[in-house]
Formats: structure tokens, sequence, C-alpha cells
């Protein structure tokens, strides 16, 4: 299938490598005409509209929301059309400086567990991928950016901290009151499929094009969306600047563009 939207994207601006003014060019060349950014727990400070146009391509304003269920596995919100509330605003500010003091336990952790200065600094928008990347760029690491993850900041890593998420019913609240549309994002990454797919019964939409480099049963998506009468959605979760790796096709596009009413 052709991807006209990638609706899945993530910048600089969070932890992605891809630069704003680098997303026209980088869609231009997978053949993309639309692209929802949507930066980790952060509301790009350069795209002021839910939708607006840069240099010829689609932008579309989004967020990717970390939440917690009660009782139940962390999933990602898909937030598109963002007009920015207070309330949502105060909670993306909690959340960043909750990320911040993460990130800076997860440096020390790394320094002091293989002796070394990664050069890296705990920020805003700062994510583990940032550190992989500074891991696997030390000459003396011992680590490359898969085996940062997979021997030291992983989830059971002995470098990896916590940190705190936001509630799935406030999350769904606060997405709902700035975005035109709220889904659930690659519903086959979470360890519990089925359990993940449920919590669209409270949602508008759910990721049904993602590239999970293996093969997954489809049926429970497919079977939600009828259920519960969702906007198939689909995006390439770039973190680097190859886009259109999945995505809608055009008069797919159509379909999420009507329901997001931007």
């Amino acid at each position: 299938m052709s991807v006209f939207a990638d609706l899945h994207v993530h910048t600089t601006n969070s932890d992605g490598e891809l630069e704003l003014s680098g997303l026209p060019s980088a869609a231009r060349d997978a053949g993309v005409s639309v692209v929802a950014v949507t930066d980790h727990d952060r509301l790009h400070p350069d795209l002021p509209t839910p939708v607006g146009v840069l240099e010829g391509v689609t932008v579309v304003h989004g967020i990717e929301l970390r939440v917690e269920p009660e009782g139940g596995e962390r999933v990602d919100l898909l937030g598109y059309g963002v007009t920015p509330t207070p309330e949502l605003v105060e909670e993306l500010d909690r959340i960043q400086t909750d990320r911040e003091e993460r990130g800076r336990k997860i440096i020390e952790n790394v320094e002091e567990r293989l002796g070394v200065d990664l050069g890296i600094e705990a920020r805003e928008g700062l994510g583990r991928p940032h550190i992989a990347r500074a891991i696997d760029e030390h000459p003396d690491s011992g680590h490359d950016y898969g085996e940062a993850f997979d021997e030291l900041i992983g989830n059971d890593g002995p470098c990896f901290v916590g940190r705190e998420v936001t509630s799935f019913e406030r999350g769904v609240e606060l997405l709902t009151d700035a975005c035109g549309l709220v889904g659930l994002a690659h519903p086959y990454r979470y360890d519990d499929p089925e359990a993940a797919l449920e919590l669209t019964e409270h949602l508008g939409a759910v990721e049904r094009y993602y590239p999970y480099d293996r093969e997954v049963d489809e049926r429970p998506v497919e079977r939600a969306v009828a259920e519960h009468d969702l906007v198939p959605t689909g995006g390439s979760d770039a973190h680097d600047d190859v886009l259109g790796r999945a995505g809608l096709s055009k008069p797919e596009y159509r379909h999420f563009r009507s329901a997001v009413s931007l």
C-alpha cells in the first residue's frame, strides 16, 4: 500500500532525530503528503495550529502520551489536532519535570556502572533513546545502541529508573478536551494486546497500521474497529528521518481528516 499519511512521527522535540525543518524533505523522499508530529509527552512549540502546511507538506500537530490504566499495563495514546488547554499544558509540564529528573538518574547510573562520562545532560524532552545513542557513541562504553537497552537501560536493566505517568482516565480526559481525535498506539507492542484493545471502548481511534517487523494477528484490532466504531490510523513511529514505513492511504486519510474535523 502506498502511504499517503504517516501519522506517527517523532522529532528532536522529544527523542527523534528529525528536526522540524527537515520534515518536508523527509516526507518528499518517502512520497508522503501528510505527517503527524507526535512527540512523547510534549507539544511542538513550532506548530501553533492543529494542522498546518510546511513547504507543501500537511503537518498535523499531535502528541503521544504514556498513560497507566488502573491495575493494567501502561499504554500510549495518540492525540491528533492539538489545541492546547491549560490543563494539558500543566500536566505536560509536570511530566517533563519528572522525565528530566529520571533522565538525570539514568545517566548517573550508567556513568557509574561503566566508569565513563557520557557527555549528555538531563533536559526537557530527554528520552532513553538519547542516552542509548550517547552510550553507543562513547568509545569506551563497550555497548552499541541495542545493547544499551538490552543490558543497561531497558525496563529490567540495572540502570533503569521508572517514572510517574498520567492515569488512563485522566489522559483520555485531557487529550479529548485538547485534540480532535484520540486513539490507542501500536496495540501489538504491549504484553497483553487484547487488554490494551479493550481500552479502545473509551477512545475514538486505534493505530491499525504499524511496522511491527513481525507477523501479528490483525483480527483483534479489526474487531475493535468494528465494535467501537473506531477510526483506523497508522504511522511509522519514526525516530529517524525515514518516513512512510506505515500509514494511511489517501482515502483512509480523508476518513481520518473528517473524523478529526481539522
